[in-house]
């Protein structure tokens, strides 16, 4: 008797052990149900076009087809090689250097959102199939693939030092006037801040990119760099000549240009204004106002004034302006920040003129001197350039 409740209490142990773990197991898959899979992981095709393959090997089938931005979910990852899917599902291998982090993609984003309201300097076209970069120099993350003849716009502008190839030749110290050797300065390189339609934003090389001018400034830039070509207003002249999609054109636009020299480096945007209005009875471009030998910042604005005179057709009418910025004569001449490359001016003077017909005038306090301002090239005093002259 006492053996059979042994055996009797001994299987009902064992029962009730097997019914815990039996519980305890089903406790731990259902807990194992309410967990959260990973967050999916992404990455970005920086590559124009490329296909994703079903192996890592030197013989693979092709799976599907990327391009430049596309979004794709990472599966796995090998030696140079990353598993993803495309957004249309299809699956397969692509190597890592044709793809960008999600954080280089937050960058991009992230400097996108920071530039969003910039005012637009200028306007220009992509001379070639180029990169944009999250900041200034070669070496700089990249993403956005912009395609030859994209439109773009200006934000700003940034110079650097060209990174040198390795195992280049160091520079050789050279004479300089006073007959003391020195090492020539680095070489410096442009480059522009640029949004394109899709307002996607980065830095591009300045040598990619054509300002946008017309043809007809062009021959007027005298060996000058256009910076910009901004119009005033239009004028109509029906035997103008002037073309546009083929057919005769009587609008002319009337600009306003800032010019500098073909060089890297510089501390100032530009150099000169000039003012181009159309002479009616020759129809031709002249030169209707020019400031050289200034150190001008963009942006240039547009916009309005009203006539002080009552001359024109309707006195109500607001006439063209436009105002610049140049650095003042006592404030020191800015040096590009190192890491940035970004030129940031100390005290700067505005100069705003207004058009009536054919004529710029400036608008100024009266009574009031303007200000000097600083020359890139020392200006020589007028009467040392009449001696000169006379001798």
């Amino acid at each position: 008797m006492q053996g059979f409740f042994t055996r009797r209490s001994a299987s009902r142990l064992t029962g009730g052990v097997a019914a815990t773990l039996l519980a305890g197991a089903l406790l731990l898959s259902g807990c194992s149900g309410l967990r959260k899979p990973p967050p999916d992981k992404y990455v970005y095709v920086t590559a124009k076009a490329t296909y994703l393959r079903d192996r890592v090997a030197a013989v693979s089938n092709r799976t599907g087809n990327v391009s430049n931005g596309d979004k794709l979910t990472v599966l796995d990852h090998a030696r140079r090689f990353v598993k993803v899917r495309s957004p249309r599902g299809e699956i397969g291998w692509i190597d890592e250097k044709a793809v960008a982090s999600q954080q280089v993609a937050d960058d991009f984003a992230e400097l996108a959102k920071k530039h969003a309201k910039d005012p637009v300097v200028g306007n220009a076209t992509v001379r070639d199939e180029v990169y944009m970069h999250d900041s200034p120099g070669r070496d700089t993350d990249r993403f956005f693939r912009l395609a030859e003849g994209d439109k773009l716009q200006l934000l700003a502008r940034a110079t650097l030092p060209k990174v040198a190839t390795p195992g280049a030749a160091k520079p050789v110290p050279v004479k300089n006037a006073a007959g003391v050797e020195e090492i020539p300065p680095p070489v410096m390189e442009d480059w522009w801040l640029v949004r394109n339609a899709n307002a996607d934003t980065g830095w591009i090389y300045s040598r990619m990119i054509d300002v946008d001018a017309p043809d007809t400034l062009a021959r007027y830039a005298e060996g000058q760099r256009i910076v910009g070509a901004y119009i005033l207003t239009h004028v109509n002249d029906p035997e103008s000549g002037q073309l546009r999609d083929g057919q005769p054109d009587p609008d002319i636009p009337i600009y306003v240009t800032v010019l500098g020299p073909y060089k890297a480096g510089l501390p100032y945007d530009f150099d000169q204004v000039r003012v181009f209005t159309w002479n009616l009875k020759k129809h031709r471009y002249e030169t209707a106002m020019r400031e050289k030998n200034i150190e001008g910042y963009l942006p240039v604005k547009i916009g309005t004034s009203k006539d002080p005179y009552g001359k024109s057709v309707d006195a109500q009418n607001p006439l063209p302006s436009f105002t610049y910025r140049v650095l003042a004569a006592d404030a020191p001449t800015p040096v590009p920040d190192p890491i940035t490359g970004v030129v940031t001016p100390g005290k700067l003077i505005e100069k705003t003129y207004r058009l009536i017909g054919n004529i710029t005038q400036r608008i100024a306090q009266p009574g009031v001197p303007p200000p000097a301002v600083a020359h890139p090239t020392p200006e020589q005093d007028k009467k040392d350039a009449k001696k000169k002259r006379k001798k």
